[in-house]
């Protein structure tokens, strides 16, 4: 989901890091900003990551808004987690980039409402360093806890009632590259 100039993108935490984030609109001083942390634009991949908030240290999901000059400051920056040949020339390349960029790209299958992978790709976008704390501190915009959202939804796909779950469904859309494009990140 997106604005002008917004992006949401979701992680899950244990209570003990989201609650604090949730009441302050801001990661909290336990929230490590020098490890790295991963942000996914798609609800259902947050959910087929997390167990719908039941994962043991994933029992909070968050939806974070964070400014799309952030978002877009991070994949100009990152590295494919993975080694392209076409990309990269050579896997010392590859390795050097990657250990240096603040930003990785990861492409994984997008997930439908029983968590099955899909034929088309969801990106994973994780931020270390620079990026991580930019993301803390600078591209936040709000911080709001959606573990009640998972939760309904998930009762409702085990209920069998889809129609339902999926009218709670976060509204997505395929996110445009930016006008320089972004053909390091291709796949």
């Amino acid at each position: 989901m997106y604005s002008p100039s917004t992006i949401t993108v979701y992680q899950a935490y244990t209570p003990g890091i989201a609650l604090p984030a949730v009441r302050d609109g801001r990661f909290p001083p336990a929230w490590k900003r020098d490890r790295m942390t991963w942000i996914k634009p798609s609800f259902l991949w947050m959910m087929y990551r997390c167990g719908w908030g039941a994962k043991e240290g994933q029992e909070t999901v968050l939806a974070v808004e964070i400014t799309r000059e952030g978002f877009e400051w991070a994949l100009r920056n990152a590295c494919l987690s993975h080694f392209v040949p076409e990309l990269h020339g050579d896997q010392t390349e590859w390795k050097r980039r990657l250990s240096r960029a603040p930003a990785r790209v990861q492409w994984d299958p997008e997930r439908d409402l029983h968590l099955r992978p899909l034929p088309h790709r969801s990106l994973q976008l994780g931020l270390a360093g620079e990026a991580a704390r930019r993301y803390a501190d600078e591209w936040t915009v709000s911080i709001t806890d959606v573990t009640p959202l998972a939760h309904a939804m998930h009762a409702h796909v085990r209920n069998g009632d889809l129609p339902a779950a999926r009218a709670l469904l976060p509204a997505e859309r395929v996110y445009p590259e930016p006008e320089e494009g972004l053909p390091h990140l291709h796949r």
